[in-house]
Order: structure tokens, then C-alpha cells, then sequence
């Protein structure tokens, strides 16, 4: 049986991750877009690092079912930058002003605007970061849907897949993953305890499993060149990936309460600050005594809380077992899928599919 070593599986991941940059960074491609700030912020983020797992689930699931890779770099490139959308756009919802060790894009896009502008007072730099980045992310969008119409314009896949791929992608995947990102911001304002671990899981399977199931199911589809929805291994790749993406979004938010900032490059306690409702405070809450819930309820969702007080948040978090009873319930969402990889081949296709899913929760960024 074929095994692949972390090394081996995070040098493919760097192969996938450096074809996809080639694509974004061709400059037929970056001359569509004017003027500069709209095209500096549509590449920003995807030429300043990033994993690229969605990318490489869609590549090497048309590996896994015969396929060849090669022909499936456009879609590859096209849901990076669908996800790259999202992160834009989420940024400017949950108020972030850095991602990747670097400044987002209304954050970065605000100081411009205060170096180009230094007269003008702060509220209008805020809003031109924030109208620039909303713009790029629709940008990126309509460069995502553009790059999967060339499957079948310039690499020969069968215009019914093709066709198939963009309803998909811009009807379903686009209304779950904007429903999960509004309930993300609706729970935020519901008070502790009134929500379910099926009620957070649906909402973190409904904002990162069904891009990530969607990437399986277009590269097993453009492997096979045939539009068989209803194929043994295709089934099998999209419930892998749809129970991975939950446990890739449960060790996401491990990270955002005990991550390492210079790892995740994102700051430690944002989660708390913005009040998310995680499986974390799920727990934590339920086994806190009165004191650590009266506590918790008034520091969830205090943008002003104090590093203190989030310090203590994460205390609470962890010592109520928020953070090991996610842990675990990642680890059976990842054990369940990896059983769904036996429709497959034993190829190398299928020990990187089955390394990225161990990678998934013991991922530090």
C-alpha cells in the first residue's frame, strides 16, 4: 500500500501551491484589471502565502480516479481564488486587519489610502479599504468562474462538465457557504449556551466542508471527462472531503484560541473578541461552574476585552475541556473519512488524499 511521508505530502503541496501562483500570476490574466489598487488587492493574498488544500484536494482527486492533474490546473486555480473571495470578504465581517502575517486587504488598502491622502480623516480611509476589498473579492469571483469555462475552451474537457462545474460552484456551494458565513455572524449575538454542537457543526460544515467537498467532485469529474455525479468513487471523495472540512473548521478554531500568532499569522483571542460561537465555548460553557460562565458571557463578543481578560477566556476554555473534546471530535470526523478512500485505487493519489486529511488536525497554521 502506498504511504507518503509529511515531508513528501508537504512538498506536493508546495508543487500544487507554486502551479496555482503561476496561473494567478500570469499577466494575461492580472492586465484585465484596473486601475492598480484593484488588481494589487485581487493578487494579495494569493502571493503571500497560504496552503493552497483546496487546490491540491481537487488535483489529486482527478488523480485519484485516473486522471490527469495537468488538465485540471484552471479549476485548481479557480477555487483557490472562489476561496480567496470568502477570505476577503470574511475579513471585513469579522473585523480582522491581519491574515497571513500580513495586513488584509481593507486593512492594507485603509493605509494606503492615509499615505495617499493624509488630509482626509480616518473614517474615509476605512471606507476605501473596505470598498476595495469588497471589489476585489468580486473580481476574484468572476476570475474564478472565467478560469473553469477555459476547462472546456482550451483544455478539451467535455463542455457538459464544465457546465456542470460553474451551476455547481456559483448556485450551491456560493448559497450554503454565504448562509454559513451569516449564521457565523447570528450566532455571535445569541446568548451562550442556546445553541447545540449540531447547530455549530452545520454552520461549520455550511462555511469550509462544501467548497471543500466541491474541490472532490470537480477533480474526480474532469479526471473521468464524464459527467457521472452518481459514480462510486466520486461519492466516496466528496463524503471524505465533506467530513474532513468540519474537522479541518473544529482544529481552525483549536488554532484561533491556542495557536502560536507567528505561526497562524493571525492574533490570538479575535475568535473571543468577536463572540464566536465555537464547539470550544460550546463545552467549555456547558461544564463551567456560575462564576466561569457569568464571565465568559460577558467577554465573548467585548470587542474592548482586555488581553487579561481573553487570557483568561482562553483559561476557562481549555481547563473546562473546550479544547480536548474538539480535538477528539475532529479526530472521529477524520477517522470516519478516511474509510470513505477505499472505493479507490491504492495509488499515490490516494496516500496524499489520506496524508491531508491526517495533516488537517495536527496542522499548527
Amino acid at each position: 500500500m502506498h504511504r507518503i511521508s509529511r515531508t513528501e505530502f508537504l512538498d506536493a503541496l508546495s508543487v500544487c501551491a507554486k502551479d496555482v501562483r503561476k496561473i494567478v500570476c500570469d499577466n494575461r490574466y492580472q492586465s484585465r484589471f484596473a486601475p492598480d489598487d484593484l488588481r494589487d488587492a485581487a493578487i494579495l493574498y494569493t502571493t503571500s502565502g497560504g496552503k493552497r488544500l483546496r487546490p491540491a484536494i481537487l488535483l489529486w482527486s482527478c488523480g485519484a480516479v485516473g486522471g490527469d492533474p495537468a488538465v485540471a490546473m484552471p479549476a485548481a486555480a479557480a477555487v483557490e481564488l472562489f476561496h480567496t473571495w470568502t477570505l476577503v470578504h470574511d475579513d471585513i465581517i469579522d473585523r480582522d486587519e491581519r491574515r497571513r502575517g500580513g495586513a488584509t486587504v481593507h486593512e492594507r488598502f485603509r493605509q494606503v489610502s492615509s499615505e495617499r491622502h493624509p488630509e482626509l480623516p480616518e473614517k474615509e480611509h476605512r471606507h476605501y479599504g473596505i470598498s476595495v476589498a469588497v471589489l476585489a473579492g468580486d473580481v476574484q469571483h468572476g476570475w474564478s468562474i472565467a478560469l473553469l469555462v477555459e476547462l472546456a475552451q482550451r483544455n478539451g474537457l467535455d463542455p457538459r462538465v464544465a457546465l456542470h462545474l460553474i451551476d455547481r460552484l456559483d448556485n450551491e456551494v456560493l448559497n450554503l457557504l454565504v448562509s454559513g458565513e451569516l449564521l457565523d455572524v447570528q450566532f455571535c449575538q445569541m446568548p451562550l449556551g442556546s445553541l447545540t454542537i449540531a447547530d455549530i457543526e452545520d454552520m461549520l460544515w455550511k462555511k469550509t466542508s462544501v467548497l471543500y467537498r466541491y474541490c472532490a467532485e470537480a477533480g474526480a469529474l474532469i479526471g473521468l471527462n464524464r459527467l457521472d455525479v452518481d459514480n462510486e468513487q466520486v461519492k466516496g471523495l466528496i463524503e471524505f472531503t465533506s467530513l474532513c472540512g468540519t474537522a479541518f473548521q473544529l482544529q481552525d478554531d483549536i488554532l484561533g484560541v491556542i495557536g502560536n500568532p507567528e505561526q497562524t499569522g493571525k492574533p490570538v483571542g479575535n475568535d473571543i473578541r468577536e463572540g464566536k460561537r465555537t464547539t470550544l465555548v460550546h463545552y467549555a460553557y456547558t461544564d463551567a461552574d456560575p462564576g466561569e460562565r457569568d464571565f465568559l458571557a460577558s467577554t465573548l463578543g467585548n470587542l474592548q476585552a482586555s488581553q487579561a481578560d481573553i487570557q483568561r477566556a482562553i483559561d476557562i476554555i481549555e481547563r473546562r475541556g473546550g479544547v480536548e473534546q474538539t480535538r477528539e471530535r475532529a479526530r472521529r470526523y477524520i477517522e470516519e473519512a478516511q474509510t470513505q478512500l477505499d472505493v479507490l485505487p491504492d495509488t499515490r493519489y490516494r496516500a496524499l488524499l489520506a496524508a491531508w486529511a491526517d495533516y488537517l488536525i495536527s496542522r499548527e497554521v
